[in-house]
């Protein structure tokens, strides 16, 4: 459980800090889940647009924020369930994608 618990930990402030450095607000990081809540409305108002146009362009799949609520407009929903490398090559297609 701690080896198992080191690498989401691992994964999860490589999702963080990749998501920042592209340009995603990241105000409350996750303390034990797999998935990072991101601020997205600086690339488009509209989460389901954005992340249908996500995978479509660069094949990341991401959870658009208004799946969870109104509240949840202009966000996405990213996971560190996938191994580092899967992470960084993700991180890698959404920044050229969005020009960051």
């Amino acid at each position: 459980v701690r080896r198992m618990r080191e690498v989401y930990g691992r994964r999860r402030r490589l999702l963080v800090d990749g998501l920042r450095a592209l340009g995603f607000g990241v105000p409350c990081e996750p303390a034990g889940a797999f998935y990072v809540f991101a601020d997205a409305r600086r690339f488009g108002a509209d989460s389901r647009k954005l992340a249908f146009e996500l995978l479509e362009a660069t094949h990341v799949a991401v959870t658009p924020g208004v799946d969870f609520g109104r509240a949840g407009e202009g966000w996405l929903r990213f996971t560190c369930a996938v191994a580092d490398e899967d992470l960084a090559e993700a991180l890698d297609r959404i920044g050229r994608h969005l020009g960051s």
